[in-house]
């Protein structure tokens, strides 16, 4: 068994801005703004092929998320790897941990979205925000030169590099896209999987 640690962030939504997870009609309210992120352990338990019918729901979940490019992510065979933090999966495809689900979102792993881009749910950084992303720190309004309109408050995003278009890490934004625009300063998404982490270096 292997023991690795998924950061995982809770969200307070300032007052003013939509207080809504990543499904639609699931709603939350939380009484005080702030941002803190909780490391839990987990160890990987069991590893099985999924049926068709359980494949096509995680398409569909991934489909809400990044629309048409989720058919990038289509494949014969998909493997479920399940861990002690019942939230928490990944599923493998061609025996590598290409999506990752975790509560109520289903979203690509870093390696994901870089063995098979896709447009969506971007935040691109500039160059001298890239040494920073790529260690795990979370990304500041200043270093933030584009986002993608489909991009929502608490819902997962992939840090992009604005020049070469490659993904650095997976953050879950902390503002919709005009707001995140429309700031001047601040943080504007919480770092979760970055390369070189725990998630990055699952192999099998």
């Amino acid at each position: 068994m292997k023991s690795v640690f998924f950061p995982v962030c809770i969200v307070a939504i300032p007052h003013g801005f939509p207080d809504r997870t990543c499904d639609a009609g699931n709603y939350f309210s939380i009484k005080k703004a702030m941002y803190w992120l909780i490391m839990k352990k987990f160890t990987v338990k069991k590893r099985h092929t999924i049926r068709k019918g359980k494949a096509a729901e995680v398409f569909s979940r991934l489909t809400e998320q990044i629309g048409e490019g989720a058919a990038l992510f289509a494949a014969d065979a998909i493997e479920i790897l399940e861990t002690s933090n019942d939230e928490l999966r990944f599923y493998l495809i061609n025996k590598k941990p290409l999506i990752m689900e975790y509560g109520n979102w289903i979203f690509p792993t870093l390696k994901g979205a870089i063995e098979r881009p896709f447009p969506q749910r971007r935040v691109s950084v500039d160059a001298g925000a890239i040494p920073y992303v790529v260690n795990g720190a979370d990304v500041m309004r200043p270093g933030i030169v584009n986002v993608t309109p489909d991009v929502r408050a608490n819902c997962p995003v992939q840090v992009v590099d604005d020049r070469h278009k490659k993904p650095l890490a997976i953050a879950l934004a902390l503002f919709d896209a005009p707001q995140i625009r429309d700031s001047t300063a601040g943080k504007m998404c919480k770092n979760v999987h970055f390369v070189g982490d725990e998630i990055w270096n699952l192999e099998f």
